[in-house]
């Protein structure tokens, strides 16, 4: 979908800035959104990409707030959307009625190991990679209304495969329900001019990961 979390060939909100050293977090209730989102994705809950479809549809005022705000907005909408509280919960910050059991059970002391490993993501392909390393590819001028990987700024441009990923969750149909739906995945190298004009540097390449429904032959 096109929305302001798809800023990366936006101008105007200045450069990026990053904080080397420091706290990890900058207050508590940070950390405990951490945790609780986490938990949240090993129980069952919602999967990381129905996750990152939750952000992805904050309103502008509420994403450009800070990063575990959008998070906090995010859990608070999405315990309501999937049934594990109601929105009179939320405002009285307590559970008001029994909740809804998670797919997976309560999370236990035994399971904090797996909860922090990333999971896999790779499956057994479905069918022969359409494309190979080297291979011209167009991005899809796509502007779908729910989610997906592919950035706005590469849509409609020409770009050359770098490398293959092998078949992975497709995360387009998997963040709205609709299953894994694996799909090859490939890093795609674009020139910085095309993208970006011929102001751009003319060394720079940039590398998008891009499945491959997102991509036709050039």
């Amino acid at each position: 979908m096109n929305g302001i979390h798809d800023m990366g060939g936006m101008d105007g909100f200045g450069p990026v800035d990053p904080v080397e050293k420091g706290p990890v977090f900058h207050a508590a209730w940070e950390g405990d959104v951490m945790a609780i989102s986490r938990v949240m994705g090993a129980i069952g809950a919602w999967n990381i990409d129905q996750g990152r479809y939750g952000i992805e549809v904050l309103p502008p005022h509420l994403y450009l707030t800070s990063y575990y705000r959008r998070w906090l907005e995010r859990f608070e909408r999405a315990i309501v959307t999937y049934g594990y509280a109601d929105a009179d919960e939320i405002a009285a910050g307590r559970s008001l009625r029994p909740g809804k059991p998670p797919p997976r059970g309560k999370q236990t002391l035994e399971n904090i190991d797996r909860v922090a490993r990333r999971g896999n993501f790779i499956r057994p392909a479905t069918a022969p990679a359409r494309f190979a390393v080297g291979d011209k590819v167009l991005a899809r001028n796509m502007h779908p209304k729910t989610h997906t990987r592919l950035p706005r700024y590469v849509r409609g441009h020409v770009g050359v495969v770098e490398s293959l990923h092998g078949c992975q969750v497709f995360p387009d149909t998997e963040a709205m329900g609709q299953g894994e739906n694996p799909q090859w995945l490939y890093t795609v190298s674009f020139a910085g001019r095309d993208l970006w004009g011929a102001d751009s540097d003319p060394t720079v390449r940039v590398s998008v990961e891009a499945f491959e429904p997102y991509l036709d032959p050039a």
